[in-house]
């Protein structure tokens, strides 16, 4: 039972967070004044409690590789959106404002740290861990003659026709060098093939090349072996420039500003003006150089002053540029010893596999809690609403689906069955935009009605509508979810869905396609909250009321779970609650500006950050007034973007078994982690809490591993798996 994990074990705190920077001040009575937590602070010290599992030596160790590589992908998509605005206040002298010369000189210090850390850990400890497995990236140096021979044949065969180096000259100026692609800078001496000196060349590594090859069997001496693309460029360097000697050189990697801007309302198309968008976000403005930490001052500042870069932007790292590419390494381990041991998600408690889902809703709502629950349960609603001669029309919103998806495959079903299928399409999906528009260009190609949801604002709504004639009348079945309609995401990310039949919350679902598709005026609607109209002003409701009932000297709770609290009216209602006497617990997996238990300010709030194997993606809010209780299911975390710039959607959980499932798994499960979970202090950094008060004796490992919330529900969902395969046979 997940109630076992309220262990009164005491927590022994580990601190390693950077500190906070200040950035706004939120004024929540007269006197005193509380600084909120800086933004992007919060993101990197996020990425720092990621960073610790791949610390944690009872960690499998291709999993600790796993999350160093996870880390270094954060960071490439925080330099990518979070960087320009701090580097382009420097580079204007900003003092004043959100960012300036000393926001950015801060942001790149930890920045700088955390990376430092990922290499030592990478150097110190990974590499020599698969060493003693006899796994090993090997250099050209540690290359005995039949190896070098392989990889020189592999060089001939596979690289060499794809390069070009280019000699930097008038006629052949720097050339554009593509975000997070893998370059070399060379120092050549001597002149050319006509008497000049060029000493510059750069050779730019063409994308569609493994970054890691294993060696065969035969030349690897019965060692699991493995080149990096790198160190066989670097190999043969001095063969791409005949009659020339090469001299220093470094391999290096520029990231680049790649948030895509498009002024909706000055565009006719919104698809036509993303896909060429995204054919320069390649090349957008430079925020961060990686180098070799063995590069030449003289090259690094050379490249430096190519893409307009302060002194700050440069990272020396020792060992490849690219941590995140050393996925494919991962890939091409066959070493199941060293990985996490296989889960295989239970079909849903509350479905029976062969049923039909539209008499099962008609009998009550059921949940799914992925990934210990399958998303099958999700695609066979689908699947037979697409088969069932008696559903007329599908509604959904599409943000992140993926490039293969089975969901799509049969929406393209029921366009060929003849149903009313309409997809809202969110073509602003960050980084996901070329995957949508391809999607979108194909349901529309073949008589399904796509839009594009509001113009100004992103559809974050994930939502699934049947529409099922039955006798005669019509009868709606819905899906509502916490997350995207993405198989492989829903195997790694925790989320809930819903499925409904009820009446007022189908209806609801409807109002909202309808108003999406035709921008017709909202009705008010029954139950759901509906962002950018009313979900924030009836969540701080919610908050102010049980902070008049906490003053009037009532019991008064809320128990929040989200990805990140940013938005600052949330938080100043927050905080008078806690002042009023509300109870209040946020579970925020990433970015927090809301110190905790600020002596005075904050008190009886408490924020907590869980990082497991999965990554939790749920937004479950629960308000309490004595006996009076109620729980939201949402899309929505508590950000400025999701309440104003986003169609958001929060939904009650009115089944009173299901809302305490919730609480338990969800909420109650999360607050009693002693392994995974760390608290926040209110000096802004994050302190983990350890269930086991002496993590280094014997056994300690396993009771740290028994009581994670993750563990508990993975051990919770297998044991019902089992029971019903016995009720089965």
């Amino acid at each position: 039972m997940l109630w076992l994990l309220n262990a009164s074990v005491p927590a022994v705190p580990e601190s390693f967070s950077m500190p906070p920077a200040i950035s706004d001040r939120l004024t929540v009575a007269a006197e005193p004044v509380l600084t909120l937590l800086d933004r992007d602070h919060s993101i990197l010290a996020f990425n720092e409690r990621v960073l610790d599992w791949a610390y944690r030596p009872e960690v499998p160790l291709i999993e600790r590789l796993r999350y160093l590589c996870i880390v270094s992908s954060n960071l490439d998509e925080f330099f990518e959106v979070r960087a320009a605005p701090h580097l382009g206040a420097s580079v204007a002298g900003d003092r004043k404002g959100n960012y300036t010369v000393e926001s950015f000189e801060r942001l790149a210090e930890a920045a700088h740290s955390l990376v430092a850390r990922q290499y030592a850990l990478y150097n110190d400890e990974l590499i020599p861990a698969f060493v003693s497995k006899g796994i090993q990236v090997i250099s050209h140096g540690e290359r005995n003659p039949a190896q070098r021979k392989w990889v020189h044949e592999y060089f001939e065969r596979e690289v060499r026709p794809l390069l070009i180096p280019v000699g930097l000259d008038p006629a052949h100026p720097f050339p554009q060098v593509a975000n997070k692609s893998l370059n070399f800078i060379v120092r050549l001496s001597g002149k050319d093939a006509f008497g000049r000196e060029n000493p510059i060349a750069i050779v730019k590594v063409p994308r569609v090349l493994p970054r890691v090859i294993r060696m065969p069997s035969k030349v690897a001496g019965g060692k699991t072996l493995f080149i990096a693309l790198s160190s066989i460029v670097r190999a043969h360097l001095s063969s791409m420039f005949p009659g020339r000697e090469v001299g220093e050189f470094s391999q290096f990697r520029v990231t680049r500003h790649s948030d895509l801007a498009v002024d909706e309302e000055d565009v006719k198309n919104l698809r036509t003006a993303l896909r060429q968008g995204l054919q320069h976000r390649h090349y957008g403005q430079a925020v961060r150089l990686e180098v070799s930490s063995s590069c030449a001052e003289s090259l690094s500042n050379f490249l430096l002053a190519q893409f307009n870069l302060p002194p700050q932007a440069l990272y020396r790292v020792h060992g490849p540029v690219n941590l995140a590419r050393l996925t494919q390494l991962i890939d091409l381990l066959d070493e199941p010893e060293l990985r996490f041991p296989p889960y295989q998600a239970s079909y849903p408690v509350t479905l029976s596999p062969g049923q039909s889902f539209f008499d099962r809703l008609q009998r009550g709502d059921a949940l799914i809690h992925q990934p210990f629950e399958s998303f099958e349960g999700v695609l066979a609603f689908l699947r037979e609403a697409v088969q069932d001669p008696q559903v007329l029309a599908i509604k959904q919103t599409i943000y992140r689906t993926g490039t293969d998806s089975e969901m799509m495959d049969l929406l393209r079903e029921a366009v060929r069955r003849g149903k009313e299928v309409t997809v809202v399409v969110e073509l602003k999906a960050r980084f996901d935009e070329e995957a949508n528009i391809n999607w979108a260009e194909m349901l529309e190609s073949i008589g399904a009605q796509v839009v594009y949801g509001v113009v100004g604002l992103k559809t974050h709504a994930k939502m699934l509508l049947v529409t099922r004639r039955e006798g005669k009348q019509m009868r709606r079945y819905g899906h509502l979810s916490t997350g995207n309609y993405n198989p492989r995401t829903a195997a790694l990310y925790t989320d809930i869905s819903h499925l409904t039949a009820d009446p007022l919350l189908t209806a609801d679902m409807e109002a909202v396609f309808v108003h999406m598709a035709g921008q017709s005026r909202l009705p008010k609607l029954n139950h759901m909250w509906l962002a950018p109209f009313d979900l924030h002003r009836n969540l701080i409701a919610r908050i102010e009321a049980l902070g008049a009932a906490a003053a009037a000297g009532e019991p008064a709770r809320i128990v929040a779970k989200m990805n990140a609290l940013t938005d600052e009216d949330l938080i100043a209602a927050l905080v008078r609650a806690g002042q009023k006497g509300v109870k209040v617990d946020l579970i925020v997996r990433g970015a927090c500006t809301l110190p905790a238990r600020v002596p005075g300010l904050t008190d009886n709030i408490r924020v907590r950050s869980v990082i497991g194997r999965f990554l939790e993606h749920s937004r479950v809010f629960y308000f309490r007034q004595a006996h009076d209780e109620s729980l939201y299911l949402s899309s929505a975390d508590w950000m400025n973007r999701n309440m104003m710039r986003r169609i958001e959607l929060a939904w009650p959980v009115t089944d009173p078994v299901l809302r305490q499932r919730l609480i338990d798994e969800c909420l109650v499960a999360y607050l009693h982690d002693g392994r995974d979970a760390w608290d926040l202090g209110p000096d802004g950094a994050y302190h983990r809490v350890y269930e086991d008060t002496h993590p280094g004796e014997e056994g300690a490992s396993r009771a740290i591993e028994a009581h994670g919330a993750q563990t508990a529900l993975m051990n919770r969902y297998a044991s019902r798996g089992l029971r019903r395969a016995a009720l089965r046979d």
